[in-house]
C-alpha cells in the first residue's frame, strides 16, 4: 500500500474535527476583526501627492480611528479619511480646514476670491499640497456621512503619530 493510500483513513478520521475547529476558530476571529475594523479603527494606505509633505507620495500605511465619539473629537487641522463624493469607490485623506458655520476662502491666491459658508452637517477638507489636490475646492463642502475616521498614526514606513496641523497666523484673519 502506498504512503498516500494510508493517509486517506487519517484524513477522514480528522476531517470532522478540522471542520469543527474551523467553525469554532475562524468564524469568531472573522467577527472580531470585523468589529475592530468597524468600531475601533483600521489600517489603510494613502497614495498620491495631495498631502505632501505630511504624507509620502509613494504611500504610507495609516491608522484610522473610529472609536465611539470620534466625530465629536474632530478639530480643525485633523487629517480625516473620507469617500470622495464623485467616485464612491475611492477613498482619500485630507486635512479638515473648516467645520459647519465657518466661512472659507475657496482660492486665496485668486484676484477675485470667493467665499463659502460651510453648511450644517458638512466640513471643508483640503490637501496640504495646495497646487496638487482634488478636495473641497472641487467637491464643495463634504457631508459628515462620507467621513470614515480620523487619522491618528502613520504605521509604515516611518512610524509616527499624526498630530493636528492647525496653525493660527496672527493678523491674517479679521472679523470684518
Amino acid at each position: 500500500m502506498s504512503r498516500f493510500a494510508q493517509l486517506g483513513p487519517k484524513i477522514r478520521q480528522y476531517g470532522a474535527s478540522s471542520a469543527r475547529m474551523f467553525v469554532y476558530c475562524a468564524i469568531p476571529s472573522a467577527c472580531f476583526i470585523h468589529t475592530v475594523f468597524d468600531y475601533a479603527g483600521e489600517i489603510t494606505p494613502s497614495l498620491g501627492p495631495s498631502m505632501l509633505p505630511t504624507l509620502n507620495m509613494a504611500g504610507d500605511m495609516l491608522m484610522i480611528e473610529r472609536l465611539p465619539g470620534w466625530r465629536k473629537r474632530l478639530r480643525v487641522g485633523d487629517l480625516v479619511a473620507f469617500t470622495t463624493p464623485y467616485d464612491p469607490g475611492r477613498r482619500a485623506v485630507k486635512r479638515l480646514l473648516a467645520e459647519a458655520g465657518d466661512t472659507v476662502c475657496v482660492d486665496p491666491k485668486s484676484k477675485h476670491p470667493s467665499f463659502v459658508l460651510v453648511p450644517k452637517g458638512h466640513v471643508w477638507l483640503q490637501g496640504d499640497n495646495f497646487n496638487n489636490s482634488t478636495d473641497s475646492r472641487v467637491y464643495g463642502p463634504i457631508p459628515l456621512g462620507l467621513l470614515h475616521g480620523r487619522v491618528t498614526w502613520c504605521v509604515w514606513p516611518s512610524p509616527r503619530r499624526i498630530k493636528n496641523g492647525a496653525e493660527i497666523l496672527p493678523g491674517h484673519f479679521t472679523d470684518s
